[in-house]
């Protein structure tokens, strides 16, 4: 029964972020104002894509009895960048035009799938578990973002995030803002992967 609720969560909430995705580029296209470039350069838009598809990957794992340590891997790297998108949309973003502007797909995107992913990791505990020093990588993904929105940023005039639009603020501010973001990052990294230590290596 626990192994079919959690296979329907996971499924479920996987086609969720999907319909939800798809849902904003047909109201930006209706509107005729989607850019596929400047849309799938937003994190939030990432970070969903690649929660989902880990969520779909882990039940099909869950569902076939194998697992790896590559899936557990990445399940939480998706849980990371899902945790930040929440966090970072509701410290500095709410309110900002970030392409979310369907209601129902801003709270899927922003507030559920964030807080879903979060409990997926604890209650689905990822085996072989995860060192928190190997966590430190998935830091990776967040600063090769940052570095293509800059330099992206540069080049068509365009930035995703307020936080990061060195056209306007200067890059001594955008310097800041990530430094004070990665350090958050860095420190939720290695507490994600030792919340699912067995208790005997904490």
């Amino acid at each position: 029964m626990k192994k079919k609720l959690m296979l329907f969560y996971k499924f479920g909430f996987a086609a969720l972020v999907f319909a939800a995705i798809l849902e904003q580029i047909r109201h930006l296209m209706q509107a005729g104002i989607f850019n596929p470039f400047n849309f799938f350069s937003f994190f939030t838009v990432e970070s969903n894509i690649f929660g989902a598809v880990l969520f779909v990957a882990s039940a099909i794992a869950l569902w076939r009895g194998k697992t790896s340590s590559i899936l557990s891997y990445l399940r939480g790297a998706a849980a990371l960048y899902m945790i930040v998108t929440g966090i970072v949309y509701v410290s500095l973003l709410a309110g900002v035009e970030v392409q979310t502007s369907v209601p129902w797909v801003n709270v899927v995107l922003h507030y559920l799938f964030p807080v879903v992913a979060l409990l997926d990791w604890l209650i689905d505990q990822p085996r072989p578990a995860v060192a928190p020093k190997r966590a430190l990588f998935w830091i990776a993904f967040p600063a090769a973002y940052v570095g293509y929105s800059l330099v992206r940023g540069a080049v068509t005039h365009w930035y995703p995030y307020p936080f990061v639009n060195a056209a306007e603020f200067g890059y001594l501010h955008v310097a800041v803002n990530c430094a004070v973001i990665a350090g958050g990052v860095g420190l939720l990294a290695p507490l994600l992967a030792w919340l699912t230590l067995p208790r005997r290596k904490r």
